[in-house]
């Protein structure tokens, strides 16, 4: 069974600090969830890094990836 792990993330619109629950099984995956501050569509990046933790990618729309 995964453990969600928390991180801390800042909206790419309000700037506001947010925690988020990631699911270790959406690794490599793009998602959208909205801000819960300012309500605008947050895209969200995960992958896993050199050492093997999770690592969050956060972006507006208006952000080229």
């Amino acid at each position: 069974m995964n453990q969600l792990s928390e991180k801390s993330i800042g909206c790419p619109y309000c700037g506001e600090r947010l925690d988020v629950l990631i699911d270790p099984s959406d690794c490599d995956q793009q998602y959208i969830e909205d801000c819960q501050v300012c309500c605008k569509p947050i895209n969200f990046l995960v992958s896993e890094g050199m050492d093997g933790e999770l690592m969050v990618t956060v972006y507006s729309d208006d952000d080229s990836f």
